[in-house]
């Protein structure tokens, strides 16, 4: 378990800033720090040269596309606000980050603590939280060059956080979805408090077909799952898998339609906006893959995902009326088919959702790491980060035990699983 400490935050919220005198000194050289409104001065080489193999959210085509559609920026509660690391002309070290003024869109729920600040007579907002907008994803967040030393440049980075802190006034400083290195060298430089969630991910442990996979099921489950993929198949409807370029502008705008359409019925705001799907054909390489399903040509359901490297990440689904199972067909299974035919290692299928247990999506360790300016608030949530983490862990303990798999919390990735507590 990694929970918040009171000597954590004691460093973190005993001053006005979080700043480190000595985080420039351990370098081995003077680093630039930069805080940039866009990434429209930043060339795209130099950035996705560290953005790393498995995650297509943090380059800069998407993260661009984010701000040139509109869906983050003026008016959005998503300011751009990225924090970058320069050692002379050269782009070493970034963490895209935004200046918000609510709490949408995050799926680390931090309610209660803007309930809590508003009870005592403090503001919550703006606040500074790093992640890909409305994107809840596990990934780096921090990103570095080859060769750069991680732990003091991240110390660095966090000073250039502060002092957007400090300019900007803001109540807080928010890294969600770390990955569980950055987690350490958060850690590591002390400032900020540690929290513990989970998300539902499936592993690829060497399985060679779909079958081979739900063969680890229990003989329920696995009869459960392949009713289910047999009453979407009998939607009389054709599946296509939609990859890169072949998704085209028109595709595109059935996507648009049908993700407006699920927010409606959901009563969500649609953070995307239609200039997003405009604009997605010419600026996103070849990590969308869409399964469409399609009613004598025309697109009536379909889920939008991302693929990089090793990893998939299930993102929209939207239909334009209720077929049976056919979510379900669209967002996992045919993802998880996907996923074992190119030998890829993971798949995460967004926020939330209990029901993906007994489809074979396991539950795992999300972590994220907190600063709070005020005192009495930022003792407050030290005192409940503890607790909560205990409660997690006890969930993730007994949702392993309940999954569709034969031997309850011993299906081939469980230890690894519980290894990244």
């Amino acid at each position: 378990m990694f929970a918040a400490t009171g000597d954590r935050l004691a460093t973190s919220a005993g001053s006005e800033t979080g700043r480190r005198s000595d985080s420039r000194s351990r370098l081995p050289d003077s680093i630039d720090i930069r805080t940039l409104s866009s990434l429209k001065s930043v060339d795209p080489r130099a950035w996705n040269d560290l953005s790393g193999e498995d995650d297509p959210f943090v380059e800069h085509a998407f993260l661009s596309l984010l701000e040139e559609s509109g869906s983050v920026g003026r008016g959005s509660g998503w300011e751009p606000s990225h924090v970058t690391a320069w050692r002379g002309k050269k782009l070493v070290g970034a963490l895209p980050l935004y200046l918000k003024t609510h709490s949408y869109g995050e799926y680390i729920f931090d309610w209660g603590w803007a309930d809590a600040a508003s009870r005592i007579g403090i503001g919550y907002y703006p606040k500074l939280v790093a992640m890909v907008p409305v994107t809840p994803v596990t990934g780096r967040r921090f990103l570095f060059a080859q060769g750069e030393d991680p732990a003091p440049l991240v110390s660095r980075i966090l000073d250039g956080c502060f002092e957007v802190a400090d300019d900007a006034r803001t109540s807080s400083l928010h890294l969600l979805f770390l990955s569980p290195e950055e987690r350490e060298w958060v850690a590591q430089d002390g400032r900020l408090m540690s929290r513990l969630s989970f998300q539902f991910h499936w592993q690829n442990e060497g399985y060679a077909t779909f079958e081979d996979f739900v063969g680890e099921f229990r003989s329920s489950m696995r009869k459960k799952v392949r009713k289910e993929r047999r009453v979407a198949s009998e939607a009389g409807l054709e599946i296509h898998k939609l990859q890169g370029d072949q998704i085209s502008a028109e595709e595109w705008r059935s996507l648009e339609h049908l993700y407006r359409a699920t927010c409606g019925r959901k009563g969500s705001y649609p953070y995307l906006t239609p200039e997003f799907f405009e604009m997605a054909p010419t600026m996103l390489d070849g990590t969308p893959l869409v399964f469409a399903a399609r009613d004598r040509g025309r697109t009536v359901a379909a889920s939008l995902n991302f693929a990089k490297g090793r990893h998939l990440y299930g993102r929209y689904w939207g239909a334009t009326k209720r077929h049976d199972m056919l979510h379900f067909e669209l967002c996992y299974y045919r993802l998880i088919e996907h996923a074992i035919e190119n030998r890829m290692q993971r798949f995460e299928a967004g926020a939330q959702g209990t029901h993906k247990l007994r489809r074979g999506l396991m539950p795992v360790p999300i972590h994220s790491a907190h600063w709070i300016r005020h005192p009495v608030l930022a003792q407050a949530v030290a005192d409940f980060l503890p607790r909560e983490a205990a409660s997690v862990q006890q969930q993730l303990r007994e949702l392993e035990y309940h999954g569709p798999f034969r031997r309850p919390g011993g299906h081939r990735g469980a230890e690894s699983r519980r290894a990244g507590e």
